[in-house]
């Protein structure tokens, strides 16, 4: 690990299987473009540099490391995990059920969620659960993610899927992993802040924690409509810690354009309501240029905005 000047030696894994921190703690984690390209691409060592520069912006260590993996093309690459864990971070993966070649919002027949709950995905699920098993240390996976909206084939409505089919899927694949013994998986239950359909809720004995994804995409991308976190985050919030108040709540996939308002004072507004809501435990920043320019350093005004912000919550 590139050495950073902000330690005298560089921090351990931490033994996060239960996520039990003092209240008010927040972890921050970051996804950069290399790691979201390993949804399809292996793994390499030097995809871990993005993440030190990362640090560098922002003055402070990355808790969590996250990047995505397909059922297509990703296995669970135990080198990756132990690197992450190695730099004192804890691994989180995306796990996909779809082949992220092809993209959102194109049907891909091959996985309805009626493909996961009769078992024909089963030589891939109990592959990547073995591999997790063997790997020993915690890690977290959000499954499925963003299941309540209309653009990955896992959504109950799109690709044909039905009403109550997300749960049954869901839990086929953690009965898989739970079947091996693989359960060093902190499972990570994630809806896009927006419509909750409570039916899609898997149970509190099948959800570890509780993730929120969004992003604000101004006047250039998804509604285009500047929406302040409190905005498009707080309604999802609220009815998410009514739903499960017992769960540690994290933002795993977070970002603002700069497009149709000020990204620094949004990013400002963000930290303030994640003082305000200490059932928040993460902050997983998607520092990636994609759709639009994700990124903190997208303009030197939301870099020092998001650096200062961080200052203002408590550490794990």
């Amino acid at each position: 690990m590139q050495s950073l000047g902000l330690w005298d030696e560089p921090p351990g894994p931490a033994p996060w299987g239960d996520w039990k921190r003092p209240r008010g703690a927040v972890a921050l984690g970051v996804t950069t473009p290399a790691l979201a390209l390993n949804s399809h691409r292996s793994w390499r060592p030097k995809d871990l540099v993005e993440v030190n520069d990362f640090e560098q912006r922002v003055r402070r260590h990355v808790d969590v490391v996250m990047w995505f993996a397909d059922w297509e093309s990703g296995r669970f690459d135990p080198r990756q995990a132990d690197a992450v864990r190695r730099r004192g971070s804890l691994p989180e993966i995306s796990w996909e059920p779809w082949d992220a070649s092809i993209g959102p919002r194109r049907p891909q027949p091959r996985y309805t969620l009626a493909s996961i709950i009769e078992g024909r995905h089963d030589r891939v699920i109990r592959r990547f659960a073995e591999a997790v098993r063997e790997y020993r240390h915690p890690l977290r996976l959000r499954f499925a993610q963003e299941m309540n909206g209309r653009w990955y084939p896992w959504a109950e409505a799109f690709n044909g899927n039905r009403r109550g089919e997300f749960v049954r899927a869901w839990r086929h694949v953690r009965g898989v992993f739970d079947e091996l013994g693989a359960t060093n998986v902190d499972w990570i239950w994630a809806p896009v802040a927006g419509t909750l359909k409570r039916w899609q809720y898997p149970g509190d004995s099948q959800v570890d924690t509780i993730g929120v994804s969004g992003f604000n995409g101004g006047s250039k991308t998804f509604s285009r409509q500047w929406k302040e976190f409190r905005t498009a985050f707080g309604p999802t919030l609220d009815a998410i810690h009514h739903l499960a108040p017992r769960k540690s709540i994290v933002l795993p996939e977070v970002s603002s354009s700069e497009h149709g308002g000020d990204k620094a004072r949004w990013i400002r507004r963000m930290f303030a309501e994640l003082r305000r809501r200490p059932y928040i435990r993460a902050l997983t920043w998607f520092d990636v240029s994609k759709e639009d320019d994700w990124r903190i350093s997208s303009s030197p005004e939301a870099e020092k905005s998001f650096a200062r912000g961080l200052k203002t919550l408590r550490r794990r």
